[in-house]
């Protein structure tokens, strides 16, 4: 019987009906208990009629009903410091170089950097950390998959806030029930290489069946309802007209269509990516006229209805060639900017509720204030995450927490390609830490770049090919009368 539920008790805490499959590794089901308890799964001894659980086979005969005994702490017992504290206003340059902490890497466990890079641009968005943090598995037997993946990422961002070297291999087990597709191996037994926006799309997907949406600190009512928080915060809505060409007192036909990232199409006239984005927003198309009675041509638009907080640009890059098999790579440049305005893209209705705070923009930008020295000022990646939301105007709708109330993005991470296929080459993540401080994680390998080197990945070459990119909202530092 590979499932069923025990019994956990943790201390003065019992957890009833735990969900156990011992067809899976015994390292996810104490996935779960991190989950619900915050004990990492290093730091977890589970106990029954004598023997510790290993991680790596199921070495305890637990039947249906049986009573387990979970040891462990939340927090390791902080050492006290051998060397006095020194502040970073006290060192010379060459000691507050070293004591900038590059954040944490992923090891590459064969060809899984596309997932590597994928965890590292998701993990830019401080909003999903937090959502993975308030994470907690409901009890439910139904989505596995998106529980073991959920239950994976939350462990995996908690490892990485340490800042050392993190072995994903919990996420890409996971992964791999998911979609068993990343699991195919070749002729040498090593994991082939997959596409990156497929992963990045599967994780989302897993994640937007778990994940509860985030409800804002003030009292203000939620108009718009959110099944999840990838709903909310990665999630947006076109607006979808059809007109016909030929009968133009035939009435329009206007719908809703959800997406979770945009297309930027490349063809021989595109060289920006807000052309390569407004190519497939405007097509002809040929269906049947119940006015004319026949088959008759067809203007169908799209329009946004509704921004993310966190828009998705994917750069349509790969194309089927059906001789030799492979997803063949187009290498053409495509510029895309740091700051990014969405306005043009926009249905009226939306544009309209976009001015307000776009006007709030113009007034800051008319004061001319030099804020230069503040914006592009040296931090580390993990202060970035701490920054006091008070500090800045609100980025949402008031009745709708996780869309963009102005059109503004800036770019928070690029996901690029090195190779001439989806299914071989590099994939590497390209993260911005604050102002002109980006950090480049090629698999468990950290650097420091500038925004002139994120420029410069927009193709034309071999080089790195900016494949997915994330933006997130532009933010106005408040009070701006007074900056």
């Amino acid at each position: 019987m590979p499932n069923f539920k025990v019994k956990v008790k943790w201390g003065r805490e019992v957890y009833p009906d735990i969900d156990v499959n011992t067809d899976e590794n015994p390292i996810l089901f104490k996935a779960q208990l991190f989950a619900l308890t915050g004990v990492e799964p290093e730091r977890q001894k589970i106990m029954c009629k004598g023997g510790i659980l290993k991680d790596e086979e199921w070495n305890l005969e637990l039947k249906n009903g049986a009573i387990v005994l979970m040891l462990g702490s939340k927090e390791k017992v902080p050492e006290v410091p051998t060397m006095p504290v020194k502040f970073i206003e006290d060192m010379n340059e060459m000691e507050a170089s070293a004591a900038m902490q590059m954040p944490a890497g992923l090891t590459n466990l064969g060809n899984t950097c596309y997932m590597n890079a994928t965890v590292q641009c998701l993990r830019a968005v401080p909003e999903l950390r937090k959502a993975l943090d308030n994470f907690r598995d409901d009890g439910s037997a139904s989505a596995s998959s998106a529980l073991a993946i959920s239950s994976a990422m939350r462990i995996i961002f908690a490892q990485m806030e340490k800042g050392t070297c993190i072995t994903p291999i919990v996420l890409l087990q996971a992964l791999h029930r998911a979609s068993p597709q990343f699991a195919q191996t070749g002729e040498n037994g090593t994991y082939r290489q997959q596409d990156a926006n497929e992963c990045w799309s599967e994780i989302l997907k897993m994640l937007q069946q778990k994940l509860q949406p985030l409800t804002p600190l003030n009292n203000v009512t939620q108009k718009a309802s959110h099944s999840s928080f990838i709903q909310q915060f990665f999630g947006g809505t076109f607006e979808v007209k059809m007109c016909s060409d030929e009968a133009p007192d035939e009435e329009a036909t206007v719908t809703s269509e959800p997406f979770l990232q945009l297309s930027c199409f490349i063809s021989t006239e595109v060289k920006y990516m807000q052309s390569g984005l407004k190519s497939k927003m405007k097509e002809q198309l040929v269906k049947n006229s119940k006015t004319l009675g026949r088959d008759a041509q067809y203007t169908r638009t799209y329009l946004v209805s509704r921004l993310p907080a966190y828009l998705t640009v994917q750069f349509v890059r790969f194309q089927f060639k059906g001789k030799e098999g492979i997803n063949a790579k187009v290498l053409k440049d495509i510029k895309f900017p740091i700051d990014f305005d969405a306005f043009e893209l926009c249905t009226p209705e939306l544009q309209k509720k976009l001015c307000p705070m776009r006007e709030k923009f113009k007034e800051f930008e008319d004061k001319k204030m030099d804020v230069d020295t503040k914006l592009n000022k040296i931090t580390t990646y993990e202060e970035v995450k701490d920054e006091n939301a008070d500090k800045y105007e609100q980025f949402w709708f008031d009745d709708d927490m996780g869309s963009n109330n102005s059109g503004y993005y800036t770019l928070k991470a690029v996901l690029t390609h090195k190779g001439r296929s989806s299914s071989s080459g590099h994939y590497v993540a390209w993260v911005r830490s604050n102002g002109d401080v980006w950090f480049k994680f090629d698999d468990d390998d950290v650097t420091s770049v500038t925004t002139d080197e994120i420029l410069r990945l927009s193709g034309g070459g071999d080089w790195h090919c900016a494949y997915v990119l994330l933006y997130g909202p532009k933010q106005l530092e408040k009070p701006y009368e007074k900056m």
